[in-house]
Formats: structure tokens, C-alpha cells, sequence
């Protein structure tokens, strides 16, 4: 789940995309901004003390030139706060309120090997039939859950997975002894 800071910031830059009609060009931008962040050497960069903000800025522009010209504010405010870290959340927020502007609605599903894509076409007609949206998924395995779905849409949880009937079933045996 992204931090408070990564959705404010997202908000911000949703809602100036949005004003400037160009919000595929923005995730465009940002989508790239993350791939930046994501390399090793840059990472490195950022999270050295001794590399000044303007640095820091003047690096990221580098590789972002031709893109919205708000973005280099957005890496100042950013470079200048040491929130740069905030980077692949803010992105992941700003994907999903365009994906909501559009009547996508984004869920991270959780089930305990990988689906195949009939399986997941069919929890994703599931997920619409709940939540009355367009369904986007964010997949992940974790098998610690033993079996069944676990659904995250927004604030929503649905939690079909056998790990959490079973922890159920025991709270329902250990309260009826």
C-alpha cells in the first residue's frame, strides 16, 4: 500500500495531468521516472548524503529531457524534500486514480500458486460482479496461504484463502469448548 506522501503526491500530479487533458502523457513520464529510480547506480546516487538535491535533480532531468515540463518541478520538490524514495508509490497511486477515471478499478489478488489466464479471467469477472467496476490485476503468490484468493480492492479485503477459514474454524471449535 503506497505511504501518505506518495498519495499526495500522486493526487497532485493526477490532478494537474487531469487539468492539462494529458494523462497518458504524465504516466508516461512517471512510468520512465520510476525505471530511472529503479537502476542500481541511480539509487546509489540518491541515497548518498554528500550528493547535493540540485545534483540529484539535474541527474534524473538528464535522462527525463522531452518530457511534461511540470516533471522537473516535481523532481526539485521532490530531490528537495529527500522524498525521492516516494518515487514507485506515487507511481503505482497516480496509475491506479487514472486507471479509476476510466472505471478500472485495480486489484492486488494474492492466491497461493499462479493462476492461468482463465483463472484469472475468472476472478477478475468476479471482482466486476463485487465491486460493479472494470478490474485490473495485480498479481502475487504467496504460498503461506495454502489455497483460495485473497482480493485487495481499494479499502475492500476479500479473503477466500484457506489459511484464514481454517483460523476461523479454530476460533469457532476453541469458542464452542
Amino acid at each position: 500500500m503506497a505511504s501518505n506522501a506518495a498519495k499526495i503526491y500522486a493526487r497532485a500530479v493526477f490532478e494537474l495531468a487531469k487539468e492539462k487533458n494529458a494523462l497518458d502523457a504524465w504516466q508516461a513520464d512517471l512510468s520512465r521516472l520510476e525505471q530511472v529510480m529503479a537502476d542500481p547506480a541511480v539509487a546509489h546516487l540518491f541515497h548518498n548524503p554528500s550528493v547535493t538535491p540540485e545534483h540529484k535533480q539535474q541527474a534524473v532531468m538528464q535522462v527525463l529531457a522531452g518530457s511534461q515540463p511540470e516533471i522537473s518541478n516535481l523532481i526539485r520538490v521532490l530531490a528537495e524534500r529527500d522524498r525521492l524514495d516516494v518515487v514507485p508509490d506515487m507511481v503505482r497511486a497516480y496509475t491506479e486514480a487514472r486507471l479509476n477515471e476510466q472505471g478500472i478499478a485495480v486489484a492486488d489478488v494474492t492466491t497461493a500458486e499462479p493462476l492461468t489466464p482463465p483463472e484469472q479471467q475468472l476472478v477478475r469477472d468476479q471482482l466486476k460482479r463485487i465491486i460493479g467496476k472494470d478490474i485490473q490485476l495485480r498479481m502475487q503468490t504467496d504460498p503461506e496461504i495454502i489455497g483460495g484468493v485473497i482480493a485487495r480492492v481499494g479499502d475492500m479485503l476479500i479473503d477466500g484463502s484457506v489459511v484464514s477459514q481454517l483460523r476461523r474454524l479454530r476460533a469457532r471449535l476453541a469458542a464452542s469448548a
